[in-house]
C-alpha cells in the first residue's frame, strides 16, 4: 500500500495555490501548513508538496481518484485556473491504470497530475 508521496516544487505559494484549488473538489484539505512544506489528505496527509530550490518535475505523474465525473471537471478547472496548464481536458478515458473518465494537467511545476473517476 502506498503511504504518501512528496513532490518538490520552486514556489511554495504558487504550488499551494495550485494544489489548494485542485483538491478542495476532491474532498482534501491541508492537514500539515509547515515552513517550507504542506500536506494534503482526506483523513491524513498523502500528498506533500517541499520547496526546494531547482526542483525538476522530470517523468512524474500522479493520479488521482475523483467521486465522480464533476469532481473530475472542477479539480481540473480549479487546477487550470490556478496556474496549471491543460494536457488533456475532461473526457472518457481507456487510458492504462486510469478510470473512465479522466483530466489530465500539468502543475506550475511541470508535474503531471491525472483526475480519474475510481473504479473501486
Amino acid at each position: 500500500m502506498l503511504h504518501h508521496v512528496v513532490l518538490e516544487v520552486s514556489d511554495l505559494l504558487r504550488a499551494s495555490d495550485f494544489y489548494d484549488s485542485l483538491l478542495s473538489p476532491l474532498g482534501w484539505r491541508r492537514h500539515v501548513n509547515q515552513a517550507g512544506t504542506i500536506g494534503y489528505g482526506i483523513s491524513r496527509p498523502i500528498l506533500f508538496i517541499s520547496e526546494r530550490t531547482g526542483a525538476r518535475a522530470e517523468g512524474t505523474l500522479i493520479s488521482l481518484a475523483a467521486p465522480g465525473i464533476a469532481a473530475v471537471k472542477a479539480a481540473w478547472e480549479g487546477g487550470c485556473h490556478a496556474g496549471g496548464s491543460n494536457v488533456a481536458q475532461p473526457g472518457e478515458t481507456s487510458a492504462h491504470g486510469s478510470g473512465p473518465y479522466s483530466a489530465f494537467l500539468r502543475d506550475p511545476d511541470g508535474h503531471d497530475i491525472e483526475v480519474t473517476v475510481g473504479t473501486d
